[in-house]
């Protein structure tokens, strides 16, 4: 997104090299079960065009902490894409309303595999405080995200 159109939108982007073929990471990606294991368990996932699907959170004020998903691209192997929406108008800081759109893009590297997210929509000052917390909390989805790959790539090894 070309933030000088709108100075008040930011991104989190967050780019990590994965010692792993694509279609190992893209498992992990578009697995409900495996999706539940470095991020939280959706509701109702399917990597479709169109498939609608929530993830739990916790709740803030007028905000239940229902996160509501809908797939917007998918290209095996390539890029998943799903709309993220929550919060609340009501709500200032944690819970406020937040229309946001995150991308994790597979692209072919020397040493494997480089993982591309990418969190976009985040309006300031409204969203100042899920951009900051999303900004730390996508690191450590992306470390837990390695680990579960890690794993599932271990496992196809011994199969």
């Amino acid at each position: 997104m070309n933030q000088t159109a709108n100075p008040d939108m930011q991104v989190i982007v967050l780019d990590e090299v994965f010692p792993h073929a694509p279609d190992v990471i893209w498992k992990a990606l578009t697995s409900g079960d495996l999706i539940g294991r470095w991020l939280m368990a959706p509701q109702g996932f399917a990597p479709v065009i169109g498939n609608r699907f929530t993830f739990q959170t916790v709740a803030a004020g007028a905000w239940d902490g229902t996160i509501h998903c809908e797939i917007l691209e998918v290209v095996p192997n390539e890029q998943l894409s799903y709309a993220w929406r929550g919060g609340d108008e009501h709500n200032e800081g944690y819970g406020s309303k937040l229309e946001t759109v995150v991308t994790f893009s597979l692209i072919a590297a020397e040493a494997g595999t480089r993982l591309r997210l990418t969190h976009s929509g985040f309006q300031l000052p409204k969203n100042d405080t899920a951009y900051r917390n999303m900004s730390e909390g996508w690191k450590k989805v992306v470390r837990k995200l390695d680990a579960v790959v890690t794993e599932v790539a271990t496992a196809e090894q011994q199969h």
